[in-house]
């Protein structure tokens, strides 16, 4: 089993940070994973993989424990942490994509 942890910091407030994991959150449920939040922590769950998420003040965190059937199906735990670090760049860089 791999362990993967991504930290992003931000310079956004907690709300817009809040609004801004949601087209994450979307991106997660392309590969079938999905969060369930508790205030601002969330539990993550999804075929081969747990773990959580936790959005702050400055900060998001992004905890994941792959496992048997992930490793199975041929995921990359490097390849996964840099496409998860790429996409909280872009999720909350100041000016979202699209919009500039």
């Amino acid at each position: 089993m791999s362990n993967i942890t991504v930290r992003h910091q931000h310079t956004l407030s907690l709300d817009v940070a809040r609004e801004r994991i949601n087209s994450f959150e979307e991106t997660l449920k392309k590969f079938g994973a999905s969060l369930v939040w508790t205030g601002n922590k969330a539990e993550v769950k999804g075929f081969g993989v747990t773990g959580s998420a936790e959005l702050g003040q400055g900060f998001v965190e992004v905890s994941l424990k792959l496992g048997m059937m992930a490793k199975a199906a041929g995921v990359d735990a490097a390849r996964l942490e840099g496409s998860i670090a790429k996409r909280l760049a872009s999720t909350f860089a100041d000016e979202p994509e699209g919009l500039a």
